[in-house]
């Protein structure tokens, strides 16, 4: 079924509400910006940013995910406007986001960031070695490796991929070679559970943060929602190693709790410790499921934009307001303070 798009009303400036963005943007809430569900490998739970995941839509040809709408002068248009009216930290995700023939031309226009704002790229880090010499020109701060596995046979369990670990350690060192701040990502699963240490012990030894991650459910993985693993293990190991120990559960989002290990940060997104919920989220009917909150704006490469993973409905569309990146902005501030205030 076609999900109808939210088209928000342009508004000048002046008559515009932007206190619910900056409030976002305060709480260092994230602009992820999807270059299209396309990737080369098919991990089981993937939410492809609210798209149609790559393995279900290659199990089911009758899943169509989005077409693409925007080039690359449009995702810079929309990154601009959106970084102009006060959002700080951006994320280039897909899909893989190095499949994607846009990748290279919108991170070569990005604009130059302040002093307070971040590029940072999420990758599974098999394109990162061919993609390399352009990579190295780009302004990114950082890059984020998605790294579930730790042996063949798990990435290929889980990514549904003829691919070997190497290609993802090699593009790790890859992105090492280039960019300063390189992280791990890692989701805490039954198909996994074995590796979760050794994947810490690699990222330590090359005094690279780790994010460990709690499944985040959706309609595209509900049924395989009892492969997923609470953080406890991971985080009674983590108080073996070390004391020091905070919780964070200001900002958006979820709750972490952030571990330092010989000065290396180690954070674990733990759901016990609560999300950030707004007007919306107080009827909404997927309140039950909802591990995020409102946490992320996330633009897909059909020009949409949604404020909740779980809420397609809610998704508005700025293809007619491409040519006015001022009332691109403001209404974008005026979804969000609608949403923020649960009358969307």
């Amino acid at each position: 079924m076609k999900v109808p798009l939210t088209l928000a009303p342009p508004r000048t400036r002046d008559e515009t509400d932007w206190t619910a963005l900056l409030n976002f943007a305060a709480l260092r809430g994230q602009l992820r910006v999807s270059f299209g569900p396309a990737c080369n490998i098919a991990c089981w739970f993937c939410h492809d940013e609210g798209d149609i995941p790559p393995g279900l839509a290659r199990r089911d040809r009758s899943k169509k995910q989005r077409p693409r709408s925007l080039c690359a002068d449009h995702y810079v248009t929309v990154i601009t406007a959106l970084m102009n009216a006060g959002l700080k930290r951006v994320y280039f995700t897909g899909g893989e986001p190095l499949t994607s023939p846009l990748a290279r031309p919108v991170l070569e226009q990005l604009p130059a960031p302040g002093p307070d704002t971040s590029y940072t790229l999420i990758t599974n880090g098999t394109r990162v070695r061919a993609s390399q010499n352009w990579l190295a020109d780009v302004p990114l701060d950082k890059v984020k490796v998605s790294l579930h596995y730790f042996s063949d046979d798990t990435f290929r369990a889980i990514a549904d991929t003829r691919l070997g670990i190497a290609t993802v350690l090699d593009g790790i060192e890859a992105a090492r070679e280039i960019f300063e701040q390189v992280e791990v990502n890692c989701l805490l699963l039954k198909d996994n559970a074995h590796e979760v240490r050794p994947v810490l012990d690699f990222a330590l030894a090359r005094r690279m943060p780790v994010q460990f991650i709690e499944l985040v459910g959706t309609d595209f993985n509900e049924d395989r929602a009892d492969a997923a693993v609470p953080a406890d293990d991971i985080v009674a190991h983590l108080r073996t190693l070390t004391r020091d120990e905070h919780t964070e559960v200001a900002g958006v989002g979820q709750g972490r709790r952030v571990f330092r290990v010989d000065g290396i940060e180690i954070d674990v997104i733990h759901r016990n410790l609560g999300r950030h919920h707004v007007g919306q989220c107080g009827t909404c009917p997927q309140r039950t499921k909802c591990v995020e909150g409102l946490w992320a704006l996330r633009v897909d490469h059909d020009g949409g934009l949604q404020p909740c993973l779980l809420r397609g409905d809610l998704r508005m569309d700025l293809k007619a307001l491409l040519e006015d990146p001022a009332h691109l902005a403001a209404a974008v501030a005026g979804h969000i303070a609608a949403f923020t205030e649960g009358t969307l």
